[in-house]
């Protein structure tokens, strides 16, 4: 049962970077009146595909954050989340739809303008997805300890070329599969905790019952002593 339970949340916080992977293998490399309807056609599908990315980050953060340096850290990565769900739907919908719309319909001079705006919109919504990764993995260090170093070191080197390479064939899709990766990462060692807890309270319940009988036999033994 656990491990289904691991197995549905990896497959919810990577669902939206393999998504955005396959994506990029479809991405138009340049914008032009011939790949205009499709990059746009593009940028609507992924509208509400990219907030969706900081699943990963939310969900091992799920609950009322405590009065304490967990609970700061935790709010700052709520913070950043909604930085980069804001600031990056921004880029997609300044240079993926609206630079597509007009190139597609002839008008000139605009998608280069549109591109500029889009890429400080991105950049800022990047910035915000890296504040939220270094969080998330803060708190997780201090919950579950080393296990989570290997996804937090994925998911900022996946930050650091999302900065630059969107979703653009190769290092745009090999930077998804990367967040896919850490996120995977981060659900494993995260769900490890609960296993061995589980295991050293079956562990504790044993050894009561051991004492339990332990403490029967001596009582025998006196009655024995006694006659």
């Amino acid at each position: 049962m656990r491990s289904l339970r691991v197995l549905r949340t990896t497959a919810l916080v990577t669902a939206a970077p393999l998504l955005l992977a396959i994506a990029g293998l479809v991405h138009p490399h340049h914008l032009t009146a011939a790949t205009a309807g499709d990059w746009a056609g593009l940028h609507i599908a992924l509208l509400p595909v990219f907030p969706c990315l900081v699943l990963g980050l939310l969900v091992p953060l799920w609950g009322r954050p405590a009065l304490d340096a967990q609970g700061v850290l935790t709010v700052l990565a709520w913070a950043g989340c909604v930085c980069y769900a804001a600031y990056y739907s921004g880029l997609d919908a300044v240079a993926g739809i609206s630079a597509g719309v007009v190139v597609d319909h002839g008008v000139h001079g605009a998608a280069g303008r549109l591109f500029a705006t889009g890429d400080g919109l991105g950049r800022a919504g990047v910035y915000g997805l890296a504040v939220a990764c270094l969080a998330t993995s803060a708190v997780l260090w201090l919950r579950h300890g080393i296990r989570v170093l290997p996804g937090a070191v994925v998911l900022s080197a996946a930050c650091w070329s999302f900065y630059d390479s969107h979703i653009f064939w190769p290092r745009g899709v090999y930077t998804m599969l990367g967040f896919a990766l850490g996120f995977a990462l981060l659900t494993t060692a995260t769900s490890r905790t609960g296993v061995h807890a589980a295991a050293k309270v079956d562990d504790q319940a044993g050894t009561g019952h051991d004492t339990a009988g332990t403490g029967d036999y001596v009582a025998g033994s006196g009655s024995l002593t006694s006659r």
